[in-house]
């Protein structure tokens, strides 16, 4: 396995004792605040009508979302989203 295979995982959270812990344990002050910059550039998306498709994808791209978790299809469509209001632009 490469230096930069996409299904290694790179999280070295100890997700278990997090879980466990309460919300008062646990230590937020490394994560910075979000600027208004964020909230003026921030999106919300809207469920629209999902329609079933069928497409050939990359082994290891599979795998990587897979083992992230069970949701691994909501980030699929989250990573295609966030690609294609980026580019859309670009395309029109």
């Amino acid at each position: 396995m490469s230096e930069n295979d996409i299904t290694k995982k790179s999280s070295e959270t100890d997700w278990s004792a997090l879980e466990a812990m309460a919300e008062e344990e646990i230590d937020y002050s490394d994560i910075p605040q979000l600027s208004d910059t964020f909230f003026q550039q921030a999106r919300i998306w809207k469920p629209q009508k999902k329609v079933s498709v069928t497409f050939k994808v990359d082994e290891d791209v599979l795998k990587w979302f897979q083992a992230v978790g069970d949701d691994w299809e909501l980030r699929i469509q989250a990573a295609l989203r966030l690609y294609a209001e980026t580019h859309k632009k670009a395309y029109r």
